[in-house]
């Protein structure tokens, strides 16, 4: 699909990804390049960046991948050191690296709970944590109120509830708190602006295959308000618009990006069921002897 952005819209910058090898993470780096970032994907399969890095590359975009956990402080330090000595700086920072997988609450482990809010939550911290010594400098010639810009890619599951996704569903949660803290922070003491990413349900992504079987998928799509699943496309499209200029007065703002699929639930009773009830009580209204109250109508 064709961008509605300029080309040159990220001219200039260096961005690290976090999970930026594959799915979500990987289509924000190829448009991130496409607009002209220099691109740092960090994981933690080897075969997995190299296989990446060669694919941004082949786009003509400047990218490198480092391995890393981000659980593990030691190499956030080691990966935002690195992205910095081979670029000479860091503007944005996207925290998409997540865990998830289906289980009911009852056979959850504390320690399945905890990995989940380890990467989710307490890694994307620890990587704002240890970013926040290059982002606040805002590059060369920049001064102390134009910082660099934070992405955290969140989700939708713990604005109502979730079934068999607890663990992920309080990561989440927690993740949306740390982008409204820093965005206050951050944004006051040193112009980086922190938002985030609130995706729905993503077609041709790990997460959907490993959420949802095929058919499942299929007769859902039946309920959602615009009727489809979403394209790793729309995800990088908002991340650019957010990263972008186009975005300098966002901050502190987790964007929804499922086509309103947070908001379905079942329908009551069927469209022309509506209808003939509406025809009935206006038919009443008509037919009422003038006085009477509309509330005995």
């Amino acid at each position: 699909m064709e961008s509605p952005f300029k080309v040159d819209i990220l001219k200039g910058k260096v961005a690290l990804l976090t999970g930026g090898g594959s799915g979500i993470g990987f289509e924000i780096a190829t448009q991130f390049g496409k607009h002209g970032a220099s691109v740092t994907i960090m994981g933690r399969r080897k075969h997995v960046l190299d296989s990446a890095v060669a694919a941004l590359q082949s786009h003509g975009i400047r990218a490198v991948g480092f391995e890393g956990d981000v659980r593990k402080r030691e190499d956030a330090i080691r990966v935002l050191e690195s992205t910095v000595s081979h670029f000479g700086r860091l503007d944005i920072l996207v925290n998409n690296a997540a865990g998830n997988f289906l289980v009911n609450a009852e056979d959850l482990s504390p320690n399945g709970f905890r990995t989940v809010i380890d990467i989710d939550s307490v890694g994307t911290f620890t990587m704002c944590h240890e970013a926040l010594k290059y982002l606040k400098k805002g590059g060369p010639g920049r001064g102390p109120a134009s910082g660099g810009t934070i992405l955290n890619i969140s989700a939708t599951l713990h604005y109502t509830a979730s079934w068999y996704q607890i663990h992920v569903s309080a990561a989440k949660a927690a993740v949306d708190s740390i982008t409204r803290s820093l965005a206050l922070e951050w944004g006051t003491d040193y112009g980086i602006r922190v938002n985030g990413i609130a995706p729905g349900p993503i077609e041709d992504t790990v997460g959907a295959r490993k959420l949802a079987p095929d058919e499942i998928t299929i007769k859902a799509r039946d309920y959602k308000p615009l009727y489809k699943m979403g394209e790793k496309w729309d995800i990088a499209m908002a991340a650019l618009y957010l990263a972008s200029d186009a975005g300098k007065y966002i901050n502190g703002t987790t964007l929804v990006v499922d086509g309103g699929d947070w908001l379905n639930q079942p329908r009551q009773m069927p469209k022309e069921a509506v209808k003939e009830l509406s025809r009935v009580v206006e038919k009443r209204s008509r037919e009422a002897p003038v006085g009477v109250a509309k509330s005995k109508i």
